[in-house]
């Protein structure tokens, strides 16, 4: 796998892996996703690519000077377990560590034992916190 900086041609392919991955939501629109991601530090949005430079993963990083976070690590379900996703990872901790970002936070929706254990075999713990939200603008 090849990563790099995800680019616009890339949109299409990229929300292809989101919803083949699960990703998706009704309440996201993902080309929104990503038109507010290009917007805001838009060189921590990757992509992973195959021999044939097709979007096989991606990864948005974020780090606002308090906390970094990962949103849409995802990897093509025929690829899985080989280790790109962890790749990804390591690659995100390394780009924000080198920025001076103290802490990396990530949301796994509840009952997703999987992606759970993959974190927890890259040394994430649970914080024990609760996750709050709010809409402030509808997607759709």
């Amino acid at each position: 796998m090849q990563i790099r900086a995800f680019a616009p041609a890339d949109t299409e392919a990229t929300v292809q892996l989101w919803q083949a991955c699960g990703l998706t939501r009704p309440w996201n629109d993902p080309y929104q996703d990503i038109d507010r991601k290009l917007q805001v530090q838009p060189e921590l949005f990757l992509v992973g690519t195959d021999a044939d430079g097709a979007v096989m993963a991606s990864i948005m990083i974020g780090y606002e000077g308090h906390r970094g976070w990962i949103n849409y690590l995802a990897v093509h379900p025929s690829l899985q377990r080989q280790g790109h996703a962890r790749r990804l990872v390591q690659l995100a901790e390394q780009m924000l560590t080198a920025r001076g970002c103290p802490k990396l936070n990530l949301q796994v929706r509840a009952g997703n034992d999987a992606v759970l254990a993959f974190y927890a075999s890259l040394g994430y713990v649970h914080d024990h916190s609760v996750c709050l939200g709010k809409r402030l603008i509808a997607d759709n």
